[in-house]
């Protein structure tokens, strides 16, 4: 069991090591995790990226770079990355309510004019050379940093954005400066950003020609006016999603050879030439890393004096048999993304963000999680009542005493607690989080932590309530423990795919999503796939070895509610934080 602690370990050392090499450019670049006060006396939050030719007496060119909504500054990192080894000087900006910079989200321009005005302080920076990159919500931020100083930079990049939405003005021929606009050919939010079902169709819009000051369709990869007096235009489409730009060379390629080319860095690179996917490989590694510790970890604590207590006897086999377990299985595939979207847009509305419960999609993925608790308990119930054979006792169920589920508690606490620190050590070391793509373990701000309090017990209610049902009715006689893994690991994922298949088939053969008004809570889903195959496995392994669903459950409860609560916007003004 220490060899699979110390090979988990390697995996977290090596991941971050390869992370950090690549992303300070074999440390030719500095990275800095900067704090600073915002206009209205918010704390505002960046990644920092110096090249070292950037100094007071050679300052360099710049780029503000922020990301879009419920991400957070790591997100940008292929953008900031490329952009620093060429020699800019970037900030990768936590919008406001997002990562460490204050709440509320949406307030204060989302961040952007603030974080403008900090870049361009900056004795290294060239305040004649400084340009703007957002996606999607951080091209609105983007927006209203170019509107409030209107002078304070030469170029911008949109990716996956528009101008005229949420209060950042109309774009015309001469606002915002010098414009790239990377929207992607299978964008979901072209509705919201530019009033088209499929994204190709906006080259038709008379929105986009007005930006583009043309009467005619606009042809994308042509450049319209010209950058001396800062009428440039130009429109590049990947062959990707919304949530794809971060992960796509063509997007990021594209930004690079535009602020190149309008702020003449020294280090001039070709566009192709680029290493950020080594980065995410490595945080991948770091991620997968931090997962297999979870279990050789637990077996060491649960052989401990301590917590030895909580290996109890497997319960007897009562499981559905034959077509009854067909149905219940279906049903646990089925239900959760039925109500999906449902009750997540009615948690939203029911419990908007507020003092307690401060982030709308953590509230309605809450909503969600304890109305699918209380449908799942009511047809367990009924099984147990007319078919679930002998079950007589909650015991018969792993669910154990008080006593067992306080231990169980504090044993979750304190394997969660060693992975907590792990990610603190590595951000400390490496400046790097534990990541691949939009799927994020990272440390929390003092909000995050409150908040991740108030939210936990409806996580811990949910998973220990699945952990009952999917050991019981759902558990197969005679399966080894691997097996089961497997098994439920299909039945927990599975419906996510098929969600996910549902929604996007039809917008990457040319049309739109399959059902068009939930772009965000699509991109939210594509989270819950791999989750969920974790969550079946550590589930699994605790009752196999434990005989309980206590452990399991309130592991999952805890690292499920760190996940989504360090991952989220916060839209209120916490009561505590």
């Amino acid at each position: 069991m220490n060899r699979k602690i110390s090979i988990s370990l390697i995996f977290v050392f090596v991941g971050s090591l390869l992370a950090s090499l690549i992303q300070t450019n074999n440390g030719s670049v500095k990275i800095q995790d900067v704090r600073f006060v915002g206009s209205a006396g918010q704390l505002m939050s960046g990644l920092l990226y110096i090249p070292k030719d950037a100094t007071a007496s050679s300052p360099q060119p710049a780029v503000l770079a922020i990301h879009g909504y419920i991400n957070s500054r790591e997100t940008q990192s292929a953008f900031a990355i490329e952009l620093s080894r060429r020699g800019f000087v970037v900030l990768a900006l936590d919008q406001t309510g997002h990562g460490f910079s204050d709440p509320p989200a949406f307030a204060h321009g989302f961040g952007g004019p603030d974080g403008l005005r900090y870049l361009r302080s900056l004795p290294f920076v060239d305040r004649d050379r400084v340009a703007l990159e957002g996606h999607s919500m951080g091209g609105w931020a983007s927006l209203m940093a170019a509107s409030a100083h209107p002078d304070g930079y030469q170029a911008i990049v949109l990716e996956g954005s528009s101008t005229g939405t949420l209060g950042t003005g109309e774009g015309t021929a001469e606002f915002p400066k010098n414009l790239l606009l990377v929207f992607s050919q299978f964008d979901e939010f072209s509705s919201l950003m530019w009033g088209v079902d499929v994204p190709k169709d906006m080259v038709t819009t008379k929105k986009l020609q007005k930006l583009f000051n043309t009467g005619d369709e606009v042809i994308v990869e042509k450049t319209y006016g010209n950058i001396a007096d800062g009428s440039a235009r130009r429109l590049a489409m990947p062959s990707v999603t919304h949530p794809g730009d971060h992960h796509s060379p063509v997007a990021v390629g594209h930004a690079v050879e535009w602020l190149q080319t309008i702020l003449k860095p020294e280090q001039q690179r070709a566009s192709s030439d680029q290493i950020w996917h080594w980065k995410e490989l490595g945080t991948f590694i770091a991620l997968l890393g931090l997962c297999f510790l979870i279990i050789p970890l637990s077996e060491r604590l649960l052989l401990s004096n301590r917590f030895q207590t909580l290996s109890l006897t497997m319960p007897a086999f009562n499981g559905a048999e034959g077509k009854s377990w067909y149905v219940a299985a279906l049903l646990t595939i089925g239900l959760p993304i039925i109500t999906f979207f449902p009750f997540q847009t009615l948690g939203a509305l029911a419990v908007p963000a507020n003092a307690i419960w401060a982030q709308d999609i953590t509230n309605g993925i809450v909503i969600w999680m304890l109305g699918n608790t209380l449908i799942s308990l009511t047809l367990f119930g009924l099984w147990v009542k007319f078919g679930g054979g002998n079950i007589k006792q909650l015991k018969q169920l792993g669910v154990g005493s008080g006593r067992e589920l306080f231990a169980s508690a504090g044993f979750a606490a304190a394997v969660i607690s060693v992975l907590y620190i792990l990610v603190v050590l590595v951000d400390f070391f490496f400046t790097s989080d534990f990541r691949i793509w939009v799927v994020a373990l990272k440390s929390m701000s003092k909000v995050h932590f409150f908040q991740f309090l108030f939210y936990l017990p409806a996580f811990c209610v949910f998973f220990i309530a699945m952990g009952a049902s999917l050991h019981s009715q759902l558990r197969i006689k005679n399966l080894s423990t691997s097996m089961a893994m497997v098994v439920n690991a299909v039945v927990l994922s599975i419906g996510f795919v098929l969600l996910l298949l549902v929604q996007y088939v039809p917008l990457l053969t040319g049309d739109t999503l399959a059902i068009a008004s939930q772009p965000l809570l699509t991109i939210v889903a594509i989270q819950f796939a791999p989750l969920m195959v974790l969550v079946a496995c550590i589930s699994t392994w605790f009752f196999y070895r434990t005989g309980s669903v206590y452990p399991g459950g309130f592991i999952n409860g805890l690292f499920v509610c760190w996940y989504v609560v360090a991952g989220q916007a916060t839209q209120a003004i916490p009561l505590i934080g």
